[in-house]
């Protein structure tokens, strides 16, 4: 089982995390983890996602108001 550090909300600190055995296969790469001081679990998840270019962006217009 791999063992990090984070920082634990239950306990209000870095503790050391582990998975335990993942029933999904994930193997080293599961994203469960477990706060081993008081049994808190947390799910690592990360996101890819494509950044929208600078050109493909529509700049909105600004309002002119005019004089009374």
């Amino acid at each position: 089982m791999p063992d990090r550090e984070l920082h634990c909300d239950t306990c209000a600190g870095v503790q050391l995390f582990e998975a335990p055995p993942c029933v999904d296969d994930h193997g080293a790469d599961c994203p469960e983890l477990i706060c081993t001081r008081c049994g808190s679990a947390v799910l690592i998840a990360t996101f890819a996602f494509r950044a929208a270019r600078l050109a493909d962006r529509h700049r909105p217009r600004p309002l002119h108001r005019r004089a009374a």
